[in-house]
């Protein structure tokens, strides 16, 4: 199958004095027409960064230090400006996590889609474009879309609102959606139906989506692939049954224990020990030994930064006791 997406070796840093610091480090993976990636991981792991690597959005100092990013064969990384906003909103979207940072607090919202219309059809009819952001509207379930499109961000629901942005992500039929914890501070009813709403609208035009959560339910219930990210490296990679089912890194055991479920509902919650390391301080062996109470800890885990390995075929960890077992 023809790769859609393809992030090869990805790092990402900035300059401190004549030193470089890494936030994310050798990430790969790609991503085929239709498919759902997940990346999921605790807060400050680089799964955001990663995400806007891919658009050209990073926030300075960071800046894309080494690695490839191609859409379609086409390499992304260090295109001039003008090239990356033809593709941004067309090509590949973006839907961030706080709506009301997404949506310009004193325009009408039918005016913020129909702008994101323009933007890639600026010849579009004005009365082509309402009609285009009332159906818009409609099919991300909103009610009396045409009354609706009039009213200010602050006169709609938080959920409404990401329904509006997923709307305004997917006006332009992207080939890929990039879901930055499109559900983060919703109840979970509202949820639910933001999920279903990013369901229809790829089902409706085949997109490919790479979904950031922190939310591993979620992830059960859209994702294809699973890529697991601690300090700024992927972890454990495979399909969802793969990593659900047979979790082989320490870390993902540790994710998937702390995981409230019907069978441990009445137990004391469980919560991985000690804290993420920051870009400073990331050890040189791996970065989760300092904090990994798995029986497979050994010596070995601190003297080498440990890479993704094949465990059985499109399973894959980086934890260097795994990796030793399969080789022998």
């Amino acid at each position: 199958m023809a790769q859609l997406l393809e992030v090869e070796n990805l790092r990402v840093g900035y300059t401190e004095g004549d030193r470089e610091i890494a936030v994310v480090e050798d990430v790969s993976f790609t991503l085929a027409e239709g498919e759902s990636l997940c990346i999921v991981g605790e807060s400050g792991s680089g799964k955001s960064v990663t995400a806007l690597a891919v658009l050209g959005l990073l926030p300075r100092p960071l800046e894309v230090i080494g690695g490839s990013i191609r859409l379609r064969g086409r390499e992304l990384r260090g295109a001039p400006e003008k090239e990356l906003r033809a593709i941004r909103g067309k090509d590949v979207a973006m839907v961030f996590q706080d709506p009301m940072s997404s949506l310009n607090p004193v325009r009408r919202v039918g005016d913020q889609i129909g702008r994101a219309i323009l933007a890639h059809r600026p010849r579009t009819p004005r009365a082509q474009v309402r009609a285009q952001v009332e159906e818009i509207l409609v099919r991300v379930g909103i009610a009396e879309p045409r009354e609706r499109m009039r009213s200010y961000p602050h006169e709609w629901s938080g959920g409404m609102r990401q329904r509006a942005v997923i709307g305004m992500a997917m006006a332009n039929d992207p080939a890929v959606l990039l879901a930055d914890e499109p559900t983060t501070a919703l109840d979970v009813t509202v949820q639910a139906q933001v999920v279903q709403v990013l369901a229809d609208q790829r089902a409706a035009t085949g997109a490919a989506m790479v979904m950031i959560t922190h939310d591993l339910g979620l992830v059960a219930q859209i994702a294809d692939r699973v890529a697991v990210m601690y300090a700024g490296r992927f972890v454990e990679t495979g399909t969802v049954w793969d990593v659900f089912d047979d979790p082989r890194h320490p870390y993902t055991r540790g994710l998937l224990d702390s995981l409230l479920t019907a069978q441990n509902l009445g137990a004391r919650a469980y919560a991985i020990p000690g804290s993420p390391p920051s870009v400073h301080g990331r050890p040189d062996g791996c970065p989760f030994a300092p904090r990994c109470g798995s029986p497979l800890r050994t010596d070995a885990c601190a003297e080498g930064r440990p890479t993704l390995e094949l465990l059985t075929p499109g399973h894959a960890a980086a934890c260097t006791p795994l990796t030793a077992m399969v080789d022998a």
